[in-house]
């Protein structure tokens, strides 16, 4: 046995040891330092409200994502060239890299008429969304970086496609805060395990707080989604306080003893978090409350229609009772919008279950005041290519251009903006990189994505990573 051995077994740490002998004046100065910055975790709520940049447009975002891969030329980008040349070889240079091989130009099997004052044109697949197009800002010229579903929504969620960043949700609520404390500030609704997973909604190396919360999951039924051990069968509330303050003491004075742990910091506050979620979770659930209007505008009266626009209902009651991010995942664990074949039978279906609660949504959160200040995004993590698969019924991957939505707060409603090749398979015209949109989407809830940084490992990271320019044309 060695002295160190010797030390260990006597109670006294290496790391303890350092902290009492001269290295630990050092110690000492840094987490004196760090407690009079706020770092300390009893001393700050990490997910108190923070002050953004600049005046936001936006305070809280509810993103409807389309798992698999939704096609533009079948929902809001018609392409007149691709219904004339149907059958035809594509004329231009297909993608160096694609996902599986594609054959000749496939038009759209669903027919586009132009809506509302703004005159934009959207499928049949949407009659519901196409009466609230003048409410729309229609992006027709996304593009990204992966063929693949995970690492495509990877970098939808992150920033990145191949390395694990903080999600879009988490950094919203690093910068941000929450407006309510009795909630999480980011909350995902049946999310899918497929394709990155967790990834999706984790926080990776921001602290835990800013991790999102999941209901359920892709495989379960939406009435079903609740989070789990919500009620303390055993202890009352007040038996739970004694038991917290105890704990937090105790820990306190660990902390005081070894300094700052960002880990066990985090852990105090779910803690606390979870304690006043008991009482606000189950209210916020609940929706025995809502009328039998609001209902059926999202659709809750109709088997097709229930499981999604019982998501969206629940979205637009986290909204207004203070969630900052709230995303609501349309997928059946796995392929949802990814037709390779079948495209007839697939996109009708989905879009049949939901283009009523998106309008729904949209409609309640407009004649309840809070689509001014509620930024709602539709689209999933890339689009489909103009040329068929499947015999001639399905169609690839397509990350090169594809369409994405934003309704509500500070964008310019009523607008198509970008464009995509003669044939639907390039984005052209005002390409929108994804570090362009997270940029736009942080600058609309009144954040500056080059300053929204967190350092780690010896760099400070962003969820634009080293690039991203916001699209100033679109906003309001």
């Amino acid at each position: 046995m060695d002295a160190s051995d010797l030390i260990v077994t006597q109670g006294l740490s290496r790391r303890r040891m350092l902290q009492t002998s001269a290295v630990g004046f050092g110690w000492l100065a840094a987490s004196a330092l760090l407690a009079q910055t706020g770092a300390t975790a009893a001393a700050v709520d990490p997910m108190a409200p923070k002050r953004s940049h600049f005046a936001p447009r936006a305070k809280r975002v509810i993103f409807l994502l389309m798992k698999g891969g939704p096609s533009q030329v079948d929902t809001f980008d018609p392409k007149p060239l691709l219904d004339r040349d149907d059958g035809k070889p594509y004329p231009g240079q297909k993608p160096r890299v694609q996902f599986a091989p594609t054959s000749t130009l496939l038009k759209s099997p669903w027919s586009f008429k132009n809506y509302g004052e703004s005159g934009l044109p959207v499928s049949e697949l949407f009659p519901h969304v196409a009466q609230c197009v003048d409410d729309l800002c229609i992006l027709r010229s996304l593009h990204g970086t992966n063929p693949a579903h995970g690492g495509a929504l990877l970098k939808l969620h992150t920033g990145s496609d191949n390395f694990i960043r903080p999600s879009m949700g988490s950094w919203i609520t690093y910068g941000l805060g929450t407006e309510n404390e009795n909630l999480p500030g980011f909350i995902t609704i049946c999310p899918t395990f497929a394709h990155g997973g967790v990834n999706n909604w984790g926080a990776a190396f921001l602290p835990a707080a800013y991790q999102g919360t999941p209901l359920g999951n892709a495989t379960v039924a939406a009435s079903q989604a609740t989070v789990q051990h919500i009620r303390n069968s055993r202890l009352t509330p007040a038996q739970q306080r004694v038991q917290l303050d105890l704990i937090g003491q105790m820990n306190q004075e660990h902390l005081s003893a070894t300094g700052p742990s960002s880990a066990l910091e985090g852990r105090l506050n779910s803690f606390e978090l979870a304690f006043r979620m008991q009482m606000a979770m189950p209210e916020a659930q609940d929706i025995s409350s809502e009328s039998d209007a609001t209902r059926k505008l999202y659709g809750l009266d109709h088997p097709v229609t229930e499981n999604f626009g019982r998501q969206c209902l629940l979205a637009r009651r986290f909204a207004e009772r203070g969630v900052r991010f709230i995303q609501v995942t349309h997928s059946d664990g796995d392929v949802q919008w990814d037709q390779h074949g079948n495209l007839r039978k697939g996109h009708a279906k989905n879009a049949a279950e939901v283009d009523q609660p998106i309008a729904g949504l949209l409609r309640d959160l407009k004649s309840r005041g809070l689509l001014k200040d509620t930024l709602v995004v539709w689209g999933g993590e890339f689009g489909r290519t103009p040329a068929a698969q499947g015999g001639r019924d399905g169609r690839d991957h397509n990350p090169e251009g594809f369409t994405m939505w934003l309704a509500g707060a500070g964008v310019k409603a009523g607008t198509a903006y970008g464009a995509t090749d003669d044939y639907g398979w390039f984005a052209t015209e005002n390409k929108i990189h994804m570090h362009d949109f997270h940029a736009t989407l942080l600058a609309l809830l009144g954040l500056d994505h080059e300053k929204l940084t967190y350092r780690y490992a010896g760099r400070d990271f962003r969820l634009t990573d080293v690039g991203g320019h916001v699209v100033t044309d679109i906003l309001g």
